[in-house]
């Protein structure tokens, strides 16, 4: 092994500096994962103290999950130019900002500036491609298991956080379940900037499973351009658009519809509100175990017919959900948490590998873009949704819609050609 430019000698230790690494990301992306948890348990006290209408709330739930997905590949660009450690604790600090200021906002568009922009914006550069340029660098081999656990990490918050600020919520008020998350968010901060590195040539080491060492590359300026520029490229091939088309209808599918109206469409049926909280809680238990098994089977079996599997499976159970809605919790409730918490973002390892497979190092930036119609569509459900609930006085045509769309994206994964080189240029189809 060559020692670094800077004349340090490599240190071996017994466990490799990659999965200190990627501990850290695991607990960086749980606090910013509190305010993920946040929307469903908003949604009917806002409605109640302020009189907003549910689709004016589900505008800034659009907004929040729109910006999380389009600044993610600019974010993972900035990192290359600035370093993740920096980018990554200006993100907490905004989101903590965004979420302590809320409890002030009397007017619907503080609520958009609020929880839409600012927490949406620090989100956003915390999102997945935050995942997917932490396991670039640090690791060669199990990129499948560590993208799997990484993703499971915003389960994991999901499944700390909602069992409190549900309690929170009804036991007190959602102005203290805020700034419970600004607390949370800023907690993380001074573990990212002290233990957080940036590549593994800063502390003399390989990346994990690699069988030479790697120079830390210089900062590459220009990180707006360069997102555009592989953007660009992307764009002219099949494999962005049925990858983004598909992963669109898996965040209208999660983020969209499951976590943002879950919870009302439950206490619509007359389940408590921490109840229904607590079942989301359970999604997220049972997502850790999906998603880091995806990554075992996303790094030994082909991803086109993983994804297909997982879309399939997740549009028949939405086909069912209107039924088991009431006010109490039944097993064909429990059966459908469970399999849809393993199905949740099990669709992240599977999709990130055929970016890597089709886009080589300009994958995460891609996989960022990607990320970014994943968040669009989950925007457009979260506003839909709560239009249709205004419009119709129940979610029923949105289960049955998102169900229709998951066979769609199953389709759209079969059809993803294969790649036989693995790295170089964006290839076409």
């Amino acid at each position: 092994m060559e020692p670094p430019a800077s004349g340090r000698t490599p240190h071996r230790t017994r466990v490799h500096r990659a999965w200190f690494v990627a501990a850290v990301t695991f607990v960086t992306i749980i606090g910013a994962a509190a305010f993920r948890s946040v929307p469903g348990l908003f949604i009917d006290p806002l409605h109640d103290e302020f009189g907003w209408s549910r689709g004016t709330i589900g505008a800034a739930v659009s907004v929040n999950l729109a910006l999380y997905g389009l600044t993610a590949p600019f974010a993972a660009a900035l990192m290359d130019r600035y370093g993740i450690r920096r980018v990554v604790a200006a993100a907490l600090t905004v989101i903590a900002l965004g979420s302590g200021l809320t409890v002030w906002m009397t007017a619907a568009w503080q609520l958009i500036l609020c929880w839409g922009l600012l927490v949406g914006l620090g989100s956003g550069s915390m999102a997945l491609a935050f995942a997917a340029t932490v396991t670039n660098r640090w690791f060669t081999e199990r990129r499948g298991l560590v993208t799997g656990i990484l993703t499971a990490a915003a389960a994991s918050g999901q499944l700390i956080f909602l069992p409190v600020l549900s309690w929170i919520v009804a036991t007190h008020d959602w102005r203290p379940a805020a700034v419970t998350v600004a607390l949370a968010a800023l907690a993380v901060v001074p573990f990212v900037w002290l233990l957080l590195h940036d590549h593994p040539a800063d502390v003399g080491q390989k990346p994990y499973g690699s069988q030479e060492f790697v120079p830390k590359p210089a900062p590459v300026p220009g990180a707006a351009r360069r997102t555009l520029t592989v953007l660009s490229s992307a764009v002219r091939t099949g494999p962005f658009w049925l990858l983004a088309g598909s992963f669109a209808i898996c965040g209208a599918s999660t983020n969209g519809l499951i976590q943002t109206h879950f919870v009302p469409a439950s206490h619509d049926h007359g389940m408590p509100i921490t109840t229904a909280a607590s079942l989301l809680a359970v999604i997220g238990v049972f997502d850790v175990v999906g998603t880091v098994a995806s990554g075992w089977f996303t790094d030994r079996y082909d991803s086109r017919r993983l994804l297909a599997v997982y879309y399939a499976l997740r549009g028949v159970s939405l086909l069912f959900l209107p039924m088991l809605l009431a006010p109490g919790v039944h097993p064909p409730m429990v059966f459908f948490i469970v399999f849809y918490g393993l199905d949740w973002v099990a669709t992240v390892p599977p999709t990130l590998a055929l970016c890597r497979e089709h886009y080589g190092d300009d994958s995460a930036i891609v996989f960022g873009w990607v990320l970014a119609s994943h968040q669009v569509g989950a925007a457009v459900v979260a506003f839909a949704g709560g239009v249709a609930r205004d419009a119709f006085g129940s979610y029923d045509v949105v289960w049955y819609g998102s169900g229709a769309l998951c066979a769609a994206a199953a389709l759209m994964a079969l059809v993803i050609r294969r790649r036989a080189v693995t790295a170089g240029p964006v290839a076409g189809v």
